[in-house]
């Protein structure tokens, strides 16, 4: 599609266009303090023990959900799309992989992050090389834990607190919930074109939600 066939912004001066903003902004700092709010309600959610003892496979040899922590108190699971047999990964979970932050600002508050997928452990390294990646990741190959966090051979992310040796999840989110982890759409939403896809505004593009989605050495 080309410019000219775009539903473009309108063309205003700029004492229009600072009006404008300057309206955009006051809706923008309300929806900022709800999403505080709604961060705080995240953090008063009740919790679930999770006693069961599971064994992940990980490059530095067999761990258990208590190790996962790496000796913090809390912990970010990312359930990741690659199953026994997979060649590749999922490409929305790989956006995800792509969009995550340096994991020193984590480690920083006592936060530690990690990725698991169902697939073996040499499945999952050969795709870690070929994505140039170095998260933190293990395999839940043959245990229960995808199941009992409610993913099954979906995705999501669950986020645990251990307390001594007890170990409680929190948190739980999947579906769209997983776009507050795509850094790369928040920069896409203030674009002009955002995201491009037919649900947005009129003539901004046509792609389905999703659609345009590759693995980073697709595109």
């Amino acid at each position: 599609m080309t410019a000219t066939q775009r539903a473009l912004p309108p063309i205003v001066s700029p004492e229009e266009w600072q009006a404008a903003r300057d309206a955009l902004l006051a809706k923008e700092k309300a929806h900022m303090k709800a999403g505080d709010h709604l961060a705080a309600e995240r953090r008063r959610l009740p919790m679930v023990p999770f006693t069961k003892p599971y064994a992940f496979e990980s490059a530095e040899g067999r761990k258990s959900l208590l190790d996962l922590f790496d000796g913090r108190s809390q912990l970010i699971v990312y359930h990741f799309m690659l199953h026994p047999g997979d060649q590749d990964g999922c490409p929305g979970c790989s956006l995800v992989v792509d969009n995550l932050p340096h994991l020193a600002h984590l480690h920083a508050r006592d936060v530690t992050l990690t990725v698991v997928a169902p697939a073996t452990l040499a499945e999952i390294e050969r795709y870690k090389t070929r994505m140039g990646w170095d998260v933190p990741w293990v395999s839940a190959h043959g245990n229960d834990f995808p199941d009992d966090c409610g993913v099954g051979m979906g995705f999501g992310v669950s986020v645990f607190l251990r307390d001594g040796d007890d170990v409680y999840r929190t948190y739980f989110t999947s579906g769209r919930g997983g776009e507050m982890f795509l850094s790369s759409h928040r920069y896409l939403d203030v674009t002009p074109l955002g995201r491009q896809e037919a649900w947005e505004e009129e003539s901004r593009g046509d792609d389905a939600p999703s659609s345009w989605w590759r693995r980073h050495d697709e595109y």
